[in-house]
Formats: C-alpha cells, structure tokens, sequence
C-alpha cells in the first residue's frame, strides 16, 4: 500500500516524536522518518481504507510535527503583513487566512496559516519549514512583536463529513464555526484551540493543545464509531484529490504564488512586502510557467519529478506531485508547466520507465471540496 503514496521520506540523523508515538505504536502504525520526526505512514488497514474512510466517515491525524507560534505585542498585525501578501489587519477575532512567506524574488519561503484570537496571533507552518521559518519572523519582525514557539503543543486533524457530528457532542461550540474560522474551548476539561480547517478537502477541524493532553484528547476521539486513525499516506493522497498544493513540491522558493496556482491570495496591492513587486507584475501579465492538474490516462502512477513533453516532443515542464487517486481509481497529478500548454483538455504526455503515457490537462481540484461555509 505505501506504493500509493507521494511522501517524501528523508534520511535524517536526529528523530523526534510527537506525544502521541506510543499510541501510534499501540494501533500498529508503520513509522517512517518524515521532517526529523518519527511519523505514521499507515495503520494495519493501508492507505486506501484510511482515504476511503476519510471521504466518507472521520479520520484522525496527528500533525503535531507542524510548526506553532504565538505572535503578540502592539506592531504583531503590522509587522507581519509587511512579511506576506494577506491584509492581516483585515482579519477578525476567531478567524484563519492561508498565506505565504514571500522572499525577495516571489518566491515562497513558506505557506502558513494566521488565526487571529483577539490580540493574539497564532502560525501554523511546515514541519521542515520551521527552523528557518521562526528564523526569518524573528530576523524580520520589530522588538515590539514577541514570537513564543509552542514546542509543548499538539495538533491533531479530525477530517471527514462525520467530523462534525462527533465533535458536536464534545464542543457544540466548536461545531458553530465556519470554515476557517476559529475558537478557544474545552473538551473533557481540556484547554484546547479549534479551528474549522484542514488539508483534505472535506469538512474537519483541528485541534491545537497542550502536548500532556493530546494522548487523552486522540482517545477521546477514537472511542466514536466513525472516527479512524489515518497516516501521511492518506494525508497526501486526500490533499493531491482536493488540488492542494504541498511545500516541496508544487510550493518552494523558486516558485511564486501565481505560478502555484495561489494568485488568489494576494490580498495587499501594495509594494510592502518582499517580493511584491514581482507578483503584482504577474498578476497583470502573466507567468511563463503555471501549475496544472493532470488526469493519468495509464494504470500506473506518474511520480514527482516526472518529465512533460507536448505533443511534438517538446520538455515543457515537470510532474511535482503524482499519486494513485482512491476517490476516482485512476493516478493523477500535478505539475508545473508552460503556461501556453496548461489548457483544459489539453494532451500531453510523460514517460516512465520508457512507456509514453498520456497526459490530460484537468480542472482542479480533482474532487470537490466539502468545506462549511454556511
């Protein structure tokens, strides 16, 4: 089953885990090394029952590898938007943006999401983003912001059309929110942050708590008849379905916003923050490269790194992310190409392990998202 996932599983020297390893462990998890932690690929069941079972009950994920912070103090709004596209002063108490670290070309140094909680500002970022992520806010952000990583924080992602009503019988008030949108509350006597997000493309939530309750908090969940314990196999393929971009792959500091496919989050028009230049410039003209999603018209999966060839042979870009879809039972894809080929319906094509296989420009996402919005 793990041949059915995009993961990437770098060879890493110092390995953490999340407070949750021993229940991994517990349910018979396959643990691989995965941004210096030891993290579930899949349980017992493989990757396609905890897809499968994602799109049609809830699954429980442990992200807790991610990145948080807390930002505060009087210039924390300011001195952030200058850092990332968002209008952040823009933004509500109890609500989310997905954003991006730009650097000075464009390029994305991360993709994050902001909640803001009254005065308070909280990041989510990437797990292999994080070092140098709190590097870049500290370097960046006035003596008048506080940045306080939360390294004693868990976060765990209950995803999937039955998450809502597991959680309405936990914390009806969490059950309230909108997509991206957010509240403090408490399960079981529990202080913990829910936000009404994810990275699945269904409806779900993540919970941010202390580390010392986040075993207590899992078994809480997984006690619920519709609620199973799903991996970063299953995580890949649901975020590949629902057309969502993945740092390392479609997202890095050689690609910008635009040609990731993100141009709709470039709220601020204005030249303050890195790179803006360079984004407004192709928000009017244009990028010479985009990022498409592909339909696979063959059995196998095409993998990242993958070549693309139009149709008189020519390189024209590259598969950054490629998987086996469970929802569709076909492999698909995402790559960035020539802006000129990425049309729908569009053919082209790619080659593995010297078979031509047949490409088909696709709208994305590859299955619609089912957040709440109402």
């Amino acid at each position: 089953m793990a041949s059915y996932s995009t993961v990437s599983l770098p060879t890493v020297t110092t390995m953490h885990k999340t407070a949750l390893y021993g229940l991994h462990i517990e349910l018979g998890a396959k643990m691989v090394p995965f941004a210096d932690y030891q993290m579930p690929l899949q349980y017992s069941k493989g990757i396609i029952h905890e897809h499968l079972h994602c799109r049609n009950q809830a699954s429980l994920f442990d992200i807790s590898h991610m990145g948080q912070c807390l930002l505060k103090g009087p210039k924390a709004v300011i001195g952030l938007e200058k850092l990332t596209p968002a209008i952040i002063s823009r933004l509500g108490s109890g609500r989310q943006q997905y954003t991006v670290l730009t650097n000075s070309d464009g390029g994305i140094i991360d993709d994050i999401v902001i909640t803001r909680l009254g005065q308070e500002l909280t990041i989510v970022v990437n797990a292999a983003c994080k070092e140098k992520d709190f590097k870049h806010l500290r370097k960046q952000l006035s003596n008048d912001c506080h940045l306080q990583e939360l390294t004693e924080h868990a976060l765990l992602a209950l995803q999937g059309p039955s998450a809502s009503q597991v959680l309405q019988q936990l914390a009806p008030e969490a059950c309230r929110l909108q997509f991206m949108q957010a509240c403090r509350t408490e399960i079981d006597a529990i202080p913990c942050m829910i936000s009404r997000s994810g990275y699945t493309g269904e409806d779900g939530f993540e919970i941010s708590l202390p580390n010392r309750f986040a075993e207590k908090m899992a078994r809480i969940l997984l006690n619920f008849p519709e609620v199973e314990p799903a991996g970063l196999g299953a995580r890949d393929t649901l975020r590949l379905e629902a057309g969502l971009s993945l740092y390392g792959h479609e997202l890095d500091e050689k690609t910008t916003p635009i040609e990731a496919g993100l141009s709709w989050l470039i709220k601020n028009t204005l030249q303050s923050y890195p790179g803006a230049g360079t984004l407004l410039n192709q928000m009017q003209n244009g990028t010479e490269i985009q990022r498409a999603g592909l339909l696979v018209e063959a059995k196998m999966p095409v993998r990242e790194n993958a070549p693309v060839f139009d149709n008189e042979d020519q390189l024209i870009g590259r598969v950054t992310s490629g998987s086996f879809s469970p929802s569709l039972g076909r492999p698909i894809a995402l790559a960035l190409i020539d802006s000129e080929a990425a049309v729908i319906g569009a053919t082209l094509f790619t080659r593995v392990r010297n078979n031509l296989i047949k490409l088909t420009v696709c709208d994305l996402p590859f299955v619609p998202h089912r957040y709440h919005r109402s």
